[in-house]
């Protein structure tokens, strides 16, 4: 698989790697609302936001929904006017502490899980998740994307977005490496993955995965897909 052009190294990436990426997570948990994207423009990512908000609303979740890394609630809320019920996932307790603060609708349950030992319980009519698909590791791509497939309902919908925006601060092992670092607001720094995924490259790849889902581009620094699975 290719990310922007880049030849990815497929190497396993070991597990303390995805520990510290969790660790992350956690301790920005009390800051995470004020995040933006590193080296850009806040007016181009709200603008870029608004794209994808829009993209949301067509997509129009309904029935039994899926979160993947909910994270605190930065989405879930959208997700819920169409939704029967909704499922939302995170590894970090932090994170969900905002969420369940957040989003109070009973509707919703929330799940604390790493998601790549995550099994899904049942299965739902959609899965969605925000800014999360960078995060997973070059070979642990395929395995997520059937992890996804065993959540879906014959007929399931899948909606998710993202960006592959990385500064050259971040970019530690070089600019074909995957693995990136960030700093939290304490001033401590954490390895995280990071795929820099180009649209079209990453619809031709979930096409040979079996996924019929179209991947667009915003006007900004983030992209969005949305499908289900091929017909046979």
């Amino acid at each position: 698989m290719r990310a922007r052009g880049l030849a990815v190294t497929m190497r396993r990436v070991p597990d303390p790697l995805l520990a510290e990426q969790r660790a992350y997570y956690r301790a920005v948990a009390p800051e995470f609302s004020d995040l933006g994207v590193p080296g850009v423009l806040e007016s181009e990512v709200r603008a870029a936001s608004q794209e994808l908000s829009a993209a949301l609303a067509v997509f129009a979740a309904a029935g039994d929904v899926l979160e993947l890394a909910c994270g605190p609630g930065t989405w879930t809320e959208s997700l819920l006017p169409g939704a029967t019920t909704l499922t939302a996932v995170d590894a970090a307790p932090e994170m969900l502490a905002f969420a369940r603060t957040k989003v109070t609708d009973p509707r919703v349950r929330f799940v604390e899980a790493d998601l790549f030992e995550w099994t899904p319980d049942r299965r739902y009519d959609c899965v969605f998740f925000g800014f999360w698909l960078s995060h997973v590791p070059v070979e642990r791509f395929e395995t997520f994307w059937s992890t996804v497939a065993a959540a879906l309902k014959p007929g399931g919908r899948v909606l998710f977005v993202d960006d592959g925006h990385r500064t050259e601060e971040e970019l530690i092992e070089g600019p074909h490496s995957t693995t990136i670092r960030r700093t939290a607001g304490d001033g401590t720094a954490y390895r995280l993955v990071k795929v820099p995924h180009a649209p079209a490259e990453l619809e031709v790849e979930l096409r040979r995965l079996g996924w019929d889902i179209v991947v667009k581009a915003t006007s900004g620094p983030f992209y969005w897909g949305a499908g289900g699975r091929a017909r046979r």
